[in-house]
């Protein structure tokens, strides 16, 4: 691979890649996302996805990074890839019940790591924004092209300047997708981005991945940390911060947010889901880590 297709470098450990903690998991949800591809009976097809573990493959040669190794060698927790298949084959058909409702509308995915969603439901009109930290779409402009519908910014989400970009597209309606985001985010930024996106995009619809309170604090933190660094070798500053007690808590925070639903990957009972699929009816783990979808009016 030539240098104008290769990522973002800095020749040491990270095995060619300069990513942070965070940054770093979105090369799981990459690599899950090609497993369940090639495996029986996939759960989602992402031909991207696999184009993308095809280029960065030789970048993880030689490191001495645990994940990244584990990433070569496809050892990812056989649940972890039916996870997140099953998560963003529920965020594709969201983003795509809403193009049904609003053709000219704008999808906006926040946090969006190298997620490969605008190739998997392009209807051929939307106009599609991926934004992440500069690092994370440096690497992705490498692999994947812009186009006149498809754009990548490089800002931290609480930079409200990337904003810009959307509303420079006219009056149409949008919905922002934060999957797997705002858990790495303290409170405080994640209201204030919220009543951000309420306050520029007038009844714009929100969905987004949060996690259980419950599992941010005491013990139930440490098994979430130990879960994280055990299995996959994720670096401590992958630490979730932001949890709710409530679907609807949000509500509180401004009387224009509208609760709209919610989505558990145990409610899909996917046969793949194996034992778990029983679990879908014990609210401590069908919550623990789930989706929200809001209307910001």
């Amino acid at each position: 691979m030539g240098d104008a297709m290769a990522p973002e470098v800095d020749n040491d450990h990270t095995g060619g890649l300069n990513l942070s903690d965070v940054e770093e998991t979105s090369l799981i949800t990459l690599y899950c996302r090609a497993m369940e591809s090639t495996s029986r009976d996939p759960i989602l097809r992402d031909e991207k996805a696999l184009e993308l573990v095809g280029k960065i493959d030789p970048l993880l040669a030689g490191t001495d990074k645990r994940l990244f190794r584990r990433l070569k060698k496809r050892r990812v927790p056989k649940i972890l890839v039916v996870h997140i298949a099953l998560r963003a084959r529920h965020y594709d058909q969201c983003a795509k019940d809403f193009l049904a409702k609003h053709p000219n509308g704008v999808l906006v995915n926040l946090g969006c790591g190298m997620d490969t969603r605008f190739y998997r439901i392009d209807d051929g009109r939307v106009h599609f924004f991926d934004l992440d930290l500069p690092p994370v779409i440096a690497s992705k402009k490498a692999l994947l092209p812009e186009n006149e519908r498809y754009h990548l910014i490089g800002q931290s989400v609480m930079e409200f300047g990337w904003m810009e970009h959307i509303t420079a597209l006219g009056n149409r309606p949008v919905m922002f997708q934060a999957e797997g985001v705002l858990m790495y985010l303290p409170e405080e930024k994640v209201r204030q981005l919220i009543l951000k996106l309420q306050q520029r995009f007038p009844g714009c619809e929100l969905v987004c991945e949060v996690v259980n309170k419950r599992w941010i604090q005491g013990i139930f933190k440490k098994m979430t940390a130990a879960k994280m660094k055990n299995r996959m070798n994720i670096g401590g500053g992958a630490e979730f911060l932001f949890g709710i007690a409530d679907s609807r808590e949000l509500e509180q925070w401004h009387s224009g947010i509208q609760y709209m639903g919610e989505w558990s990957y145990l409610d899909s009972r996917h046969q793949k889901l194996g034992w778990l699929g029983w679990l879908a009816g014990w609210q401590l783990f069908r919550k623990a880590q789930y989706t929200l979808h809001y209307r910001l009016n």
